[in-house]
């Protein structure tokens, strides 16, 4: 794997956010490839909780400036770089005020699920592709983390699918215990529809539930890893249906698995 290029896309990241199961998985995941010479690039949103000053954040002017569309709206991007202590791996931070600024993550005070957490999904998908586009990096693997993330394989197979830079792109999606309880907007797919038009594949999230967005993660994905040691029954099934390469929970081969994953997906036909 030395020399191949990862591109990590996770909604949770530590040392940013709190330490849950999915952060410190997505962290280490990168930083083992990392140190093993593979090329590493993470992409997360720029939450308002996220201290820019004490995490050094600083915006990358050739990067930012370009507005994207989503549901007929022109949204600022905007692309913010840190690298974490110690590990000498880049953090780019997917930002726009209208979405990230608030000083919370996916809820509001009250424990509810932001209103518009499905659009803030769409741009975050669609921003870590145009600034990858920007940065001319073909990674050989994108590695999916969160329910945030989850439409990035959808938009990947649709929407870019005749984009070069992605043509040899393997896409993992890491499913992972952390349901929200509820529905994200149910206008999502609406929304979705005017990137994607009628696309049959956009049905799996008519009821943008937690269940089937990340169905519709795993339908758009080359391979899949259980991130929790636990994966309800309904997506336990829906994996096997698929019929693609999956890794189980990992616990105490976490490195040298991921790694041999990564290495057989990379070369297999």
């Amino acid at each position: 794997m030395k020399d191949k290029r990862i591109l990590f896309v996770s909604s949770e990241v530590v040392p940013y956010l709190p330490e849950t199961e999915l952060a410190l998985t997505a962290f280490n995941a990168a930083k083992n490839a990392h140190s093993k010479g593979v090329q590493t690039r993470i992409f997360m949103p720029r939450f308002g909780v996220i201290n820019e000053r004490r995490h050094q954040l600083h915006e990358v002017i050739r990067l930012s400036g370009m507005n994207l569309v989503v549901d007929d709206m022109d949204m600022p991007l905007i692309i913010k770089v840190a690298s974490i202590p110690k590990e000498r791996m880049q953090v780019y931070f997917i930002d726009n005020e209208e979405y990230f600024k608030r000083k919370a993550v996916f809820t509001d005070e009250d424990d509810q699920l932001f209103e518009d957490n499905d659009e803030r999904a769409i741009f975050f998908a669609k921003g870590v592709v145009e600034t990858v586009k920007k940065l001319n990096w073909a990674p050989d693997i994108i590695h999916v983390h969160g329910w945030m993330a989850s439409l990035l394989p959808l938009y990947l197979r649709e929407f870019y699918k005749e984009e070069p830079l992605f043509s040899e792109s393997k896409i993992i999606t890491s499913v992972y215990n952390n349901p929200f309880e509820g529905t994200l907007n149910e206008k999502l797919a609406d929304k979705i529809k005017f990137d994607l038009k009628e696309n049959k594949k956009i049905a799996t999230v008519n009821t943008p539930s937690h269940t089937n967005i990340l169905k519709s993660a795993i339908e758009n994905s080359d391979a899949i890893i259980h991130g929790s040691e636990n994966i309800s029954e309904e997506l336990t099934s829906f994996i096997e249906e698929k019929k693609v390469p999956v890794l189980g929970f990992q616990e105490e081969n976490f490195k040298e698995s991921y790694l041999n994953f990564y290495a057989d997906l990379v070369s297999a036909k």
